[in-house]
């Protein structure tokens, strides 16, 4: 079992930043890709950005590119997103998640990953 804990989250004015973080612990696996989520009220969940066990690759959602960036820890357990220009549409629970069977890429899509935090509170006021 891996406890995906993540923090970060708080309200923000529009052009304003956020950083996220995620920290994973209990069970080791050889690695796992992470990943963030968002879900909007009345919406369903979407995929943010990702990135592999090695950090080597990384992907993002195209409402993303450009003004988010996911990183890893020195020890891999911890994740973060910085995201940047924060629009009032980005108002949402970010979730992170970690999917151990992937470890040089990373999913795009919720029902590949394992493993779920439970969420954070971003709000961008306009």
């Amino acid at each position: 079992q891996v406890t995906l804990v993540e923090s970060g989250g708080g309200l923000v004015q529009a052009g304003g930043s956020l950083r996220l973080s995620c920290a994973a612990s209990g069970r080791t696996f050889s690695g796992y890709a992470m990943g963030w989520f968002r879900q909007a009220p009345g919406k369903g969940r979407e995929f943010v950005a990702a990135i592999s066990w090695s950090a080597t690759n990384t992907y993002y959602a195209d409402s993303m590119k450009g003004r988010s960036t996911i990183t890893r820890g020195n020890t891999k357990n911890t994740v973060y997103l910085q995201m940047n220009s924060l629009k009032p549409e980005d108002t949402a629970v970010y979730y992170c998640a970690a999917d151990p069977s992937r470890l040089q890429t990373a999913a795009a899509v919720d029902y590949a990953y394992h493993y779920w935090g439970q969420g954070t509170q971003v709000t961008v006021s306009s």
